[in-house]
């Protein structure tokens, strides 16, 4: 006797969309242009991973975006808000043969950090580079963490 292994169809994730089952190809398709990942040249608003640490004297910010330039960036800090937007837009035309080819390509995303009273908003450094936004938040003097012995009594 020969054992076969049985797979269930894979249904759909837009339930309703042709009689309820599509293939993974068709899934893919429907994600790439209804929100679930973005394809380069179409209109892209995703906001990129952040990684934020602490150490004893700053808080820092890691956020990738690989792609833009260091003018693409707004950073702003507003009633103890950091903000950080990029707003890119592209335009391409080429004339060839008889023929023109135009594309657009639109990138923009926002993210919004409350920062704790802790933070030095005038000492606030960034930098970009390899496609990573760097962004230093130093901690007031009296606010950097003090490490001191407690004695049990």
């Amino acid at each position: 006797m020969t054992l076969v292994k049985w797979n269930e169809p894979k249904t759909t994730r837009y339930p309703g969309v042709f009689g309820g089952t599509l293939s993974p190809v068709f899934n893919d398709l429907f994600d790439d242009f209804f929100g679930g990942r973005s394809l380069p040249g179409l209109l892209s608003s995703k906001a990129p991973a952040v990684n934020i640490s602490e150490d004893q004297d700053s808080y820092h910010v890691e956020l990738a975006a690989p792609g833009l330039k260091k003018e693409d960036f707004k950073l702003n800090v507003e009633d103890d808000v950091l903000r950080i937007s990029v707003e890119k837009k592209e335009e391409k035309n080429k004339t060839e043969k008889g023929y023109t080819r135009r594309e657009f390509n639109y990138t923009n995303f926002s993210r919004s950090f409350t920062l704790p009273d802790s933070v030095n908003t005038d000492g606030i450094k960034a930098s970009y580079k390899d496609g990573v936004l760097e962004i230093d938040l130093p901690k007031k003097e009296e606010e950097k963490t003090k490490t001191r012995v407690i004695e049990i009594a």
